[in-house]
């Protein structure tokens, strides 16, 4: 292996969009990236920045249906993060798999209800 390459197969594998969305489906990102930095930390990052955009249109007195539209916005990567968490932490099983999947559900019913 040359100085420099990565071991993880997502980044020599998969590029692109198209190869964030496989690699995290078919379950070849580890589970503590995949739950920690891009359900926890990015998609909460994603779903404030919705809230706040959303409020901010509310306070720029723009209808009500483009806030909506633009605090459900991530919602369809919202469900992708909770099952590709799901499906990740089902192949894992154990304390681990079953507290993410727990906490996952949890965050999702939280991205949708806040």
């Amino acid at each position: 292996m040359a100085a420099g390459e990565s071991t993880d197969r997502t980044d020599t594998a998969r590029s692109g969009i198209g190869g964030f969305f496989t690699a995290r489906w078919k379950g070849e990102v580890p589970l503590e990236k995949l739950f920690w930095r891009d359900m926890i930390v990015i998609g909460t990052a994603v779903n404030i920045a919705a809230t706040l955009a959303s409020v901010g249109l509310l306070a720029a007195k723009v209808p009500l249906s483009v806030a909506l539209a633009v605090h459900f916005g991530p919602l369809p990567y919202n469900l992708f993060l909770a099952f590709a968490v799901w499906r990740t932490a089902d192949r894992r099983g154990g304390w681990a798999g079953f507290f993410c999947q727990t906490i996952s559900l949890l965050w999702l019913i939280a991205a949708i209800v806040i």
